[in-house]
């Protein structure tokens, strides 16, 4: 793409971590290219991004606009309202910022704003986390010109030659990590002769995970595992008081900041199957055991944790049969070493550590 002065670009999206924080990581790779560029985001009103944003540093406009509901429900007579409100205020946004470019990255807000893009004959791109679309993308999917996607298959939900695998954006600490096993152990003050699970389920927590887990304690304790266990803030208080005293083997936490550590200690981790937690992963080269949460839109979770299974890259359980069969698929696993070099081999090998940058590359290439 030729040098170009005053480059402005729209990015829409949010609703989530999972959305945003890509987002911030596009925004960042564009000024690398481009120092000058102008940015502006568009976010859902009263969505989190509308927090995060500024505080990442960038200026937001938002929309009156939030998703339609699978059940019946009477917010659902305000949806068409939303949709037409927030369409005119894109349209509005658009004519005042006058974007070259304009780019979504998945929630509410990427539909009106991008199809506004649409019609006002921008350039536009799309970014799809998941390895099963949302409504909003498979819709955009027709007006783009580019759709960058992290998994295969995606041709059966999109025009073939718009799509470019350029993986999930994953935090430096991540990337930039050497996953030092030592170092891990040290950190939580673990046992380097024993086998370590880290068990993860976001920072709220996730029960279903937590329920499995503590059907593994008694194998955990008889066989001398050692247990790395990010409860979750919801959930702490409840766990810190069934394992009592701290064990020395057992180590609860509500949150874990040096998640690069945890996945260094860890001999087998068991995680939830969001599009950033297995981008992490894949870098990680980790055995997971992914129990998806059976509470996504679209149930996508179990899509992106089967998108690996398929690939011998990961096992997989419901949450609903946790509580019977997680202590036995774990125990197995720990003890495979076969089954171990095999998934780590071959997760390692989906791993991506520049996808900001590569989807901020193939949009400014649309200008």
């Amino acid at each position: 793409m030729a040098e170009r002065k005053n480059i402005k670009v729209i990015i829409s999206g949010g609703g989530s971590g999972g959305h945003i924080f890509p987002a911030i990581a596009i925004a960042q790779s564009l000024q690398k290219i481009h120092p000058s560029i102008e940015l502006l985001f568009v976010g859902a009103d009263g969505r989190m991004e509308m927090q995060k944003i500024p505080e990442a540093g960038y200026k937001i406009e938002g929309l009156w606009i939030s998703g339609l509901q699978r059940k019946l429900s009477i917010d659902n007579l305000s949806f068409p309202f939303k949709v037409i409100s927030s369409l005119l205020k894109s349209r509005k946004i658009i004519n005042k910022f006058k974007p070259d470019l304009a780019i979504g990255v998945g929630g509410y807000a990427s539909g009106p704003l991008l199809q506004a893009a649409s019609w006002c004959g921008i350039p536009s791109l799309i970014q799809e986390q998941n390895s099963y679309p949302g409504i909003t993308n498979k819709i955009l999917s027709k007006t783009v010109q580019k759709i960058c996607i992290a998994y295969d298959g995606l041709e059966k939900f999109f025009p073939k030659e718009k799509l470019v695998r350029t993986g999930n954006r994953v935090r430096a600490a991540i990337t930039e990590s050497t996953f030092d096993r030592d170092e891990g152990i040290k950190e939580f003050d673990l046992n380097a002769d024993r086998k370590t699970i880290f068990v993860t389920g976001g920072s709220l927590g996730a029960r279903g995970i937590n329920e499995g887990v503590k059907a593994c304690l008694e194998m955990i304790k008889k066989n001398d595992i050692q247990l790395i266990w990010q409860t979750g803030k919801f959930y702490f208080e409840e766990i810190k008081e069934i394992i009592g005293e701290q064990e020395e083997n057992i180590k609860i936490m509500p949150f874990v900041k040096r998640m690069d550590l945890a996945y260094a200690a860890a001999d087998v981790i068991i995680a939830r199957a969001g599009a950033l937690t297995i981008a992490e992963l894949c870098i990680a080269g980790k055995p997971v055991i992914f129990m998806p949460s059976p509470n996504v839109t679209e149930d996508h979770q179990t899509h992106n944790a089967l998108a690996l299974v398929k690939k011998d890259a990961a096992l997989m359980m419901k949450d609903t049969e946790a509580k019977q069969q997680l202590s036995t698929l774990v125990f197995s696993l720990l003890e495979d070493i076969i089954l171990q070099e095999k998934l780590k081999t071959n997760i390692k090998s989906l791993s991506v550590t520049n996808a900001a940058d590569i989807i901020a590359k193939e949009a400014l290439a649309l200008i």
